[in-house]
């Protein structure tokens, strides 16, 4: 088959759902096409190149699941509707690629336009809807920091530790505010509730500075 930048892109991200950043070499890519690595600095110049490719795929992908997310609304949604919009089709399109969150973390260091294209659009859903200018940066980067490492959760590792009865019997008798919060439950519906709870928290911290850039509204009971 002809080499071509779509299936450097295609073996890259197959090596680093492997093998991770730090196990991904042009080399390895390579590898797995079963070609010399020097043909493939035509199509792709270097490794940096790769993982910014790799990261655009990704982050388009994300961003046309969310465009049919927001499409799906029903007219006059508000808001949080729409952050929780984009936060769900955005956990979904990570969660199909093995490592899809560490590659989505790493994107702002290589410049991913696609990326910086989600950030752009939450900026301007929440921008939209009035949150303060100086709130805005922090509260896009709380909803997509919460939602990465999310994700890096789910897409972790199992424990290495074996864990026996006893063991957990005795975490339960040390920490069970911790172990009750982290059973079980379905994690689709935990993540809605997560973004909400955010969404939540945007709207009381711009109320709480009244919304247009005002002095802080009086507290009331």
């Amino acid at each position: 088959m002809k080499l071509s930048t779509d299936r450097i892109i295609d073996a890259g991200m197959a090596v680093f759902a492997e093998a991770g950043y730090h196990g991904l070499s042009m080399r390895q890519v390579a590898k797995r096409l079963d070609v010399h690595a020097g043909s493939m600095y035509y199509h792709v110049p270097n490794k940096s190149a790769l993982l910014q490719l790799m990261a655009d795929r990704l982050a388009q992908q994300a961003y046309d699941a969310g465009t049919a997310a927001l499409a799906a609304l029903p007219e006059g949604a508000g808001w949080p509707e729409r952050v929780e919009a984009q936060a769900v089709s955005l956990r979904q399109s990570l969660l199909r690629h093995p490592g899809g969150a560490v590659m989505f973390a790493d994107s702002p260091k290589v410049l991913s336009t696609g990326a910086l294209s989600l950030m752009e659009r939450l900026l301007r859903t929440l921008k939209d809807a009035g949150i303060r200018d100086e709130d805005l940066g922090i509260a896009g980067d709380a909803v997509l920091s919460h939602l990465t490492g999310y994700v890096l959760q789910e897409q972790g590792e199992p424990p290495a530790v074996e864990v026996g009865p006893e063991d957990v019997a005795e975490l339960h008798r040390r920490f069970p505010l911790t172990v009750a919060a982290a059973a079980g439950g379905d994690q689709d519906e935990k993540f809605v509730r997560s973004v909400r709870l955010l969404c939540a928290g945007i709207r009381a911290l711009d109320e709480a500075g009244g919304g247009d850039g005002s002095a802080p509204r009086p507290a009331t009971l």
